[in-house]
């Protein structure tokens, strides 16, 4: 297994009851998987009956009995939610981890998609993990720990039916990290990259064409961000068990992966050799970025508190962390370039989002 060769220890989350849904196929299984590897005890929130009952009988074939249970569920139906609760509390006491990725994907025009495929998108995209927030939130904060998935996406034309109600999921994430500040509840999203699931291959095929490409064509534009079901769901897992280095935070399943030391065939595990030349450049530039950043933040926290707390939400979605996260990120790299361990393939932040926010 991928998860198997990061520096997570296995049985990293034993104990912890986690819910996935959508976890019949694709992505939502691997990471079931990849959870269960970790410790995990798994609830497959799968529609299908068919699919939920087979993924259910592999993962304990696999792992040993008990390992998964399958429980069938409609997200977007508030009667279905509440019976998930009340099964997996009868099963396991606690509802531990959350991780939203059931999802539709009705493509088209704006002007061309039926409202009923508007409100079906809304329903599971939207709909569903506000409804599991309000049922499971509420333990997971009396007992101070849990963690709560957002699954997010990128796109752009004939995608709004789709794209507009994952950004709102973005949203809802960023909501929730406010609300859960202090608290050992973490929230945070994840988007997985372009994965071949039958779901993307679904919605490839009636996009493609729209762009006036074959559904090969489409995929090797976008070649780039393609990325195993395996690997998604790896990714997935691995940004559970590091929730506290995530909270709030709109990530990518290959920034968890990295952060977690994973090695795919997608991110190989090589490491670029900096000259000593390189390592003083880098070090200088960091060490001028961090104090940059710090005196930025010393002035914000000098105007008014409305104006304080835009800016600060400001740098957040932009440069996809909170400024202290981002100011021991940059301490965490000088450190590394100074004491010569810096490797690059394993530890490079995503500075790019840095980067965006200053631009």
């Amino acid at each position: 297994m991928i998860i198997e060769t990061g520096r997570l220890p296995r049985d990293t989350l034993k104990g912890q009851a986690a819910i996935i849904t959508g976890g019949g196929r694709g992505i939502g299984f691997e990471t079931a998987r990849a959870l269960i590897w970790l410790g995990c005890r798994v609830v497959l929130a799968e529609i299908d009956q068919t699919g939920g009952k087979a993924a259910e009988q592999r993962l304990n074939a696999e792992f040993g009995a008990g390992s998964a249970v399958f429980i069938r569920t409609d997200v977007g139906r508030y009667r279905d939610v509440i019976r998930l609760k009340r099964r997996v509390l009868q099963l396991h006491g606690q509802v531990d981890i959350v991780v939203n990725n059931a999802t539709i994907t009705p493509m088209g025009a704006v002007k061309d998609v039926a409202i009923t495929d508007w409100d079906a998108s809304y329903r599971v995209n939207l709909r569903g993990p506000v409804l599991l927030a309000r049922a499971f939130l509420p333990d997971m904060l009396e007992r101070d720990y849990g963690v709560f998935v957002c699954v997010s996406s990128v796109g752009d034309a004939y995608m709004g039916a789709y794209e507009t109600f994952k950004a709102a999921q973005v949203h809802l994430a960023n909501t929730l990290d406010a609300e859960l500040e202090g608290t050992g509840v973490h929230a945070f999203t994840i988007g997985p990259g372009l994965v071949r699931t039958p779901g993307a291959q679904a919605g490839i095929a009636q996009l493609a064409p729209l762009y006036g490409k074959t559904v090969e064509a489409f995929y090797a534009m976008s070649e780039a961000h393609i990325i195993s079901a395996e690997a998604a769901g790896a990714g997935f897992a691995a940004a559970v068990a590091l929730a506290s280095e995530f909270r709030g935070q709109e990530i990518s399943a290959k920034q968890a992966l990295i952060a977690a030391g994973i090695v795919t065939a997608d991110r190989p595990g090589k490491c670029v050799a900096l000259s000593d030349d390189q390592v003083a450049q880098a070090l200088d530039l960091s060490r001028r970025i961090h104090q940059t950043l710090r005196e930025q933040s010393e002035g914000w926290r000098e105007r008014s508190l409305f104006e304080r707390q835009w800016m600060y939400r400001d740098f957040k979605k932009a440069a996809g962390a909170t400024v202290e996260q981002w100011l021991e990120t940059l301490a965490q790299l000088e450190r590394a370039l100074d004491e010569g361990q810096f490797m690059m393939a394993r530890t490079n932040p995503p500075l790019a989002r840095l980067e965006a926010y200053y631009a």
